[in-house]
């Protein structure tokens, strides 16, 4: 019985799921703040983003702002927008969502987290909280960093 458990418990981790007990998803990194672009859905005048967290580090980030670029197809900056992500706790996923207000979802072709703008663990600022942030995307767009 416990080789079918393993096993199930495999199966899951290479689809992505967590399960309790055996550590974050595949695309997470221990020690790492991974930051997925699960979605894109467009909305009535917006693009609606959503944003996977993984908190892989052992820190309660208690202000996390990431300045995000977004491009067209043709390499061209379309917004510009400060996200805010905290709270988020240690060895947590949480689920962030914003709007893109004018910009249609086929309008973004990438998304770029070019720096982190706020990065707090219980109100004391950390720096370099960049080398933290590892990117993936499941959209149709890119996330890199």
């Amino acid at each position: 019985m416990s080789r079918l458990i393993a096993f199930a418990c495999t199966v899951l981790a290479v689809l992505g799921f967590t399960v309790p007990g055996t550590g974050a998803a595949a695309w997470a990194e221990d020690g790492k703040l991974g930051i997925e672009l699960n979605k894109l859905e467009d909305t009535d005048g917006a693009c609606r983003a959503y944003l996977v967290y993984q908190n892989g580090t052992q820190m309660d980030f208690s202000a996390l702002k990431i300045d995000l670029v977004m491009f067209g197809s043709d390499g061209v900056i379309n917004r510009r927008l400060a996200v805010d992500g905290a709270p988020l706790r240690a060895g947590k996923t949480s689920v962030r969502l914003f709007d893109i207000r004018g910009l249609a979802c086929a309008e973004i072709a990438r998304m770029l987290v070019n720096d982190v703008l706020e990065c707090e663990q219980g109100g004391e600022a950390k720096g370099d909280c960049i080398d933290l942030v590892t990117t993936s995307s499941r959209a149709s767009a890119v996330l890199e960093r």
